[in-house]
């Protein structure tokens, strides 16, 4: 009998994978579900974007393979895209690799850096997907707890208490993901001084830094942070170009190309358009960014209704593209609030324990859900409520 590598049962299928397929069937069965689960944006790239895209795909010469470290133009768009907004210099030759979205990355830094028995810190709450990566290549995970009361920052001084001596990596993730919560640079020069002291590589996936935040960071701006760092980013959310699967990691020369070397062996370049047109979303003005967020705005107005409705509390400073809230103690956990919600009302909302157990009296409302069918789902929410 031929079975499956032991590593396909050690990792369930993506929580929203499942819950997409009972929606879809719910929507097949009669039931108009709207989902406000999901960070997927509804707008859609600039104009000038799409524009660069259709003359591109019109050329005769740009349908050919492509090289695995990306076109220049794109490599020194992010270069430029780095230093304008973060004031982060990048050598766009050697520093910088653009990938098909930065979940990419992900598996291709753990595969990089880790061998099996290492171990690698995983936020909790946190993206699910740190920890499936970390299982699929041997790795062992060290969960580390992310408070509310502690800004949803690690506690650096009593993890340094702990025996590190095995741990080669560690995830961070900010504006972070699901709580909204920003770093202090002065949170991020401990990080990078933590890193040193304990031979520590940290990886901060920072796709959200343009979402409803006034003052974009990067992890990348503290001096030496090259030295123990990589970071990845995205123009899936600060750009509305999910779909299109761009994305970059940065770091020295020397972690780029352990990096190319497992890209290499799993792909042959993204079509040629898509780069052209990714380099010129990166040169968008801020006037761009600061339009896409005023509609972002209005949104966050009604989610915050739909949270007040559920009495829900949350911290106000929050950024990115999700709202973050705790839930009422008369629910026993996130997914009973959910379940609730969705079966009751037809309105799927994330619970928090999927992001792991720190979640779990928390909730997340996604702001890619357009006001008219924001205000549906306050209607309905209200009908449960009051009847």
């Amino acid at each position: 009998m031929i079975t499956p590598a032991h590593r396909v049962s050690e990792v369930k299928e993506y929580y929203f994978s499942l819950k997409l397929k009972e929606i879809a069937g719910m929507i097949k069965d009669g039931k108009p579900v709207i989902n406000l689960g999901i960070g997927n944006p509804d707008q859609p790239p600039a104009p000038e974007v799409l524009e660069t895209l259709n003359k591109a795909a019109l050329r005769p010469d740009t349908h050919g393979y492509q090289g695995y470290i990306g076109i220049p133009e794109l490599r020194n768009a992010f270069s430029q895209w780095y230093k304008k907004f973060y004031g982060v210099i990048l050598d766009p030759e050697s520093e910088v690799l653009p990938l098909m979205g930065s979940k990419e990355g992900i598996m291709h830094i753990s595969m990089a850096f880790l061998n099996p028995g290492d171990e690698v810190l995983v936020p909790n709450p946190g993206y699910p997907t740190y920890s499936a990566v970390t299982q699929i290549v041997g790795a062992k995970e060290r969960s580390y707890d992310l408070l509310e009361e502690n800004n949803w920052q690690p506690d650096l001084e009593a993890l340094e208490k702990l025996d590190l001596s095995r741990v080669k990596m560690m995830w961070v993730n900010y504006p972070n993901m699901p709580t909204g919560a920003k770093a202090s640079r002065t949170f991020f020069t401990a990080l990078i001084a933590f890193a040193k002291r304990n031979d520590i590589l940290i990886c901060n996936d920072n796709p959200y830094s343009f979402i409803l935040n006034e003052e974009p960071q990067s992890l990348l701006s503290i001096p030496g942070a090259k030295e123990v760092a990589i970071e990845l980013n995205s123009l899936s959310k600060s750009h509305n170009m999910a779909g299109w699967r761009i994305g970059m990691a940065a770091s020295n020369a020397d972690f780029i190309k352990y990096i190319l070397r497992i890209k290499s062996n799993m792909d042959s370049g993204m079509f040629r358009p898509m780069q052209e047109a990714a380099a010129r979303a990166l040169a968008l003005e801020e006037k761009w960014y600061k339009e896409v967020n005023n509609v972002y705005k209005k949104r966050k107005e009604l989610v915050l209704r739909i949270m007040s409705l559920l009495e829900c509390t949350w911290q106000e400073d929050q950024v990115g593209m999700f709202i973050w809230a705790r839930i009422p103690e008369k629910y026993p956990s996130s997914k009973d609030l959910s379940d609730k919600i969705l079966y009751e009302a037809n309105v799927f909302i994330t619970p928090g324990f999927i992001f792991g157990d720190n979640g779990e009296k928390y909730i997340r409302i996604s702001l890619c859900t357009s006001e008219e069918k924001l205000q549906e789902s306050i209607n309905r929410i209200e009908n449960i409520i009051t009847n």
